[in-house]
């Protein structure tokens, strides 16, 4: 059996950043059901840095993770988490109304921010029909992320610090016991008297082996799909174009275009993969808006990003099941708000403050808390 103070399950970028941090203070041992760490939604991400996506507290998160993206620790990347990518949220003028709700939002926060009409977008991204773009806010300190940097920095973090990784551990038995929490795996017995619910879409039935009532968690399957640009088009310098309602979007990747349908299938937990149906939906939402035109793909993916009702990070303990702390529901936010998630829920799962950063940024633990998506729930 292999003791530590707390077990994260689940090695996504979630439960990576999380025992990052947990291990400053604490042993930790992380498990992952499949063979290597972020196979499924961390492993498929079109990672965006973006401080307008999301509601304001998952916004809050994005922008208290900006310090740790830019400027990680010494020797935690070989190469730059972020590279510049300005993002612009576009509307036709039917949407004209939303897109200035989101700008009147965003804008006290994000001093860079700007209103930009028709003939602006066209010049940074030529790609839209006659009548298909009216406006557009233009957020040019934007970045793309290397995910792969990010989620192999935590991990490796980890192991310096002392914490272990344990993959093809697939959790099938949680039990209370007086001094804290037996945990079997099909890698071998744990023990730890907290235990980290950081699986991801499979958040709600480990909460089930505990005896943990389910928080509402609904995963969503996410198609995408690169594809070569317009023949002589000088893509490098454009910005990620996106839908003000979210129905699709497209950025440069490594010379090809990425798109996807922005499409929200709910999922029973699984491998996802895309479907026909989706990328159709991609091609034509393309077609009417812009003069992109898919003769052949060059990869399709999906994945799963799992939300609760109100789109917002569960992190905290569970009332009701004494030492059992959840860290789920990050939706399609994961990425960019990585760094303060973790640190939040670091601080929480050990009793510690709320990081300075994320407290001046407004949000405190009750936001986050699972008893906020129950009723009936005690409060100890």
């Amino acid at each position: 059996m292999l003791n530590a103070d707390v077990l994260v399950i689940g090695a996504g970028i979630a439960g990576a950043g999380c025992a990052y941090e947990i291990a400053r203070h604490a042993t930790v041992a992380l498990v992952e059901r499949e063979p290597q760490p972020g196979y499924h939604t961390t492993g498929r991400s079109a990672a965006l840095y973006t401080r307008t996506y999301g509601n304001e507290t998952m916004r809050a998160l994005t922008r208290a993770s900006f310090g740790f993206l830019s400027s990680p620790p010494a020797g935690f990347a070989e190469i730059p988490i972020l590279s510049p990518r300005a993002t612009a949220l576009v509307a036709r003028i039917d949407q004209r109304d939303r897109l200035r709700a989101v700008f009147d939002e965003c804008r006290q926060r994000v001093a860079t921010l700007r209103w930009i009409g028709a003939d602006e977008v066209r010049h940074l991204v030529p790609i839209f029909r006659d009548g298909q773009v009216d406006a557009a806010i233009l957020e040019p300190d934007s970045s793309d992320i290397d995910v792969h940097a990010l989620h192999h920095g935590y991990l490796r973090g980890l192991r310096a610090r002392g914490g272990s990784v344990h993959s093809r551990a697939e959790v099938t038995r949680l039990e209370r016991q007086a001094n804290g929490w037996r945990v079997e795996t099909s890698a071998g017995t744990f023990a730890a008297p907290i235990v980290v619910n950081a699986a991801g879409a499979w958040a709600d039935l480990v909460a089930g082996l505990a005896g943990a009532a389910p928080i509402g968690l609904v995963p969503k399957r996410r198609t995408a799909v690169t594809f070569d640009p317009p023949a002589g088009a000088d893509i490098g310098a454009w910005p990620a174009v996106i839908d003000v309602d979210e129905q699709w979007y497209v950025k440069p990747e490594a010379g090809r275009l990425l798109a996807s349908p922005a499409d929200e299938t709910p999922s029973p937990p699984c491998d996802a993969q895309p479907e026909e149906y989706d990328i159709a939906v991609l091609v034509d939402r393309l077609a009417q808006a812009t003069t992109l035109v898919v003769p052949r793909l060059r990869a399709r993916w999906a994945g799963l990003r799992s939300f609760v009702a109100d789109k917002t990070l569960v992190a905290g303990f569970d009332p009701d099941v004494h030492g059992f702390f959840w860290l789920a529901g990050q939706g399609g936010y994961g990425i960019q708000t990585a760094p303060a998630a973790s640190r939040v829920a670091a601080a929480l799962a050990l009793g510690r403050p709320m990081p300075p950063e994320v407290a001046a940024e407004g949000v405190d633990a009750a936001h986050l808390a699972v008893s906020r998506l129950r009723t009936g729930s005690s409060t100890s």
